[in-house]
């Protein structure tokens, strides 16, 4: 199938004025909103957009289902075609809007074409000398309007030289990634890089300055600088200067939008002053991409591995926590390389510490292990002996022998009370000396 674009030479060359007219459009790309001055052309069988305006703006297309060639109407092929590929595009033009089809070509002059295919499809009333246009069709009043249905046209040239602009302005943006610097003072000077790869450019200082010792001050530069669009100045130390002179920076953000002086923050972190002259190089900028990063409230954050643990709590592993001796932790402790102390567990900060070992703990150690182990016998005094089995370990670890009918069974259950029993007979005076020790014991709990 042949694909005509009737009088090619007249529309691109703009010889004849009388079968188009130029309006301003607004296509939307994946990225953002881009306007144009796209030519009504009513010798234009096909509603066309440039191929290379199409990448420039990430203007999607789709691989068409047959490839054609434009043609003249001469018959010979155009240097527009072949056509490849199609564009779906929302497109404004005033308050008119639609999902305008086009077919990719490579346009020599301009960036889009309206053809018949459009001027059918919305059959508007085109005042070619008044230079207007009105959607008054049934389906533009009732589909594609918002508001007033008249458009006004802008004159040939001058609808070119905005292209151009349009055109000039997007390439320069994306290229241009140098810092406008503009100078407050005449002995001010311009930032400069200390080697042709350095990842910053140096500042200097404007005025003389004494940072005290252990303290800080502003020293101006004499600047005020514009970032590349989509960056912001950061501020950062030169390396020599904590080396050499123990000098910090602080408070190094400068927003794209701030056109004030540039002044730094200069932090002494030495016991002696500093003394900054003018033209000294203090600090260095550097420029860094902004993410435009919005923020939006949410009931719960996802599961991470690190949760809510903070300062310190990454480069660590977990602990492992046994029971030992205290012959055994006496002899961990004495081993170099090895931290010993006391473990505390903080119930509201869920968390467990580790607490030094302190003096006391330290000699309570050597006295321990300075002592030899002494028998029972050696241990308890003479009179005592015959109660020697009192002393012994598994008379201090285990229960006596369960006496039934003596004996009362407690049941440790919620809901379960004392039980009713009698007690076990006692003599007369384990009953006194009973009787005495409930007597006092009330009386001291009031």
């Amino acid at each position: 199938m042949r694909n005509l674009y009737a009088a090619l030479n007249n529309t691109e060359a703009l010889n004849n004025e009388n079968d188009h007219i130029m309006v301003t459009i607004r296509l939307q790309g994946t990225t953002r909103q881009i306007t144009i001055n796209g030519m009504i052309d009513s010798g234009a069988t096909e509603d066309f957009i440039d191929k290379g305006f199409c990448s420039k703006y990430n203007i999607r297309t789709t691989q068409a289902k047959t490839i054609r060639e434009v043609y003249l109407a001469d018959g010979r092929p155009s240097a527009m075609g072949p056509i490849t590929h199609t564009a779906k595009v929302p497109m404004d033009i005033g308050s008119h809007r639609e999902l305008a089809i086009f077919q990719v070509a490579k346009l020599p002059n301009h960036e889009v074409i309206l053809g018949m295919p459009w001027l059918k499809q919305h059959s508007p009333r085109i005042d070619w000398g008044q230079g207007k246009i009105t959607f008054e069709s049934e389906r533009c009043t009732t589909w594609c309007l918002k508001e007033s249905p008249t458009v006004n046209a802008i004159p040939e040239d001058e609808a070119r030289e905005e292209n151009l602009k349009v055109e000039f302005g997007a390439t320069q943006s994306k290229k241009d990634q140098r810092i406008q610097v503009r100078l407050l003072d005449p002995q001010a000077k311009l930032p400069t890089r200390g080697s042709a790869k350095a990842a910053g450019h140096d500042l200097y200082a404007n005025e003389e300055r004494t940072i005290p010792a252990r303290g800080q001050d502003v020293v101006a530069t004499g600047i005020s600088i514009t970032t590349p669009k989509g960056t912001y100045g950061r501020i950062a130390p030169r390396s020599g200067m904590p080396v050499k002179h123990q000098i910090a920076v602080n408070a190094g953000v400068i927003d794209s939008d701030y056109t004030g002086e540039i002044k730094v923050v200069l932090a002494n972190m030495s016991d002696q002053d500093n003394h900054v002259q003018i033209g000294d190089r203090i600090a260095q900028l550097i420029t860094e991409k902004i993410v435009a990063s919005e923020c939006y409230q949410v009931p719960k954050l996802g599961k991470t591995d690190r949760g809510q643990q903070g300062f310190g709590s990454t480069g660590t592993s977990k602990a492992q926590i046994c029971e030992i001796s205290a012959p055994a932790f006496g002899k961990f402790y004495r081993q170099p390389d090895t931290t010993t102390g006391i473990l505390k567990y903080n119930k509201k900060e869920r968390r467990i510490s580790l607490e030094s070992v302190n003096i006391s703990t330290e000699l309570a150690i050597k006295s321990g292990k300075s002592q030899k182990k002494r028998k029972l016998e050696e241990m308890v005094p003479q009179e005592y002996h015959g109660y020697l089995d009192v002393f012994e370990k598994e008379e201090k670890t285990k229960l006596p022998p369960h006496r039934p009918g003596v004996d009362l069974d407690i049941k440790l259950e919620e809901g379960q009370g004392l039980p009713v029993k009698k007690i076990y007979a006692l003599s007369q005076d384990e009953l006194e000396e009973l009787w005495k020790y409930i007597k006092q014991n009330k009386n001291e709990d009031g």
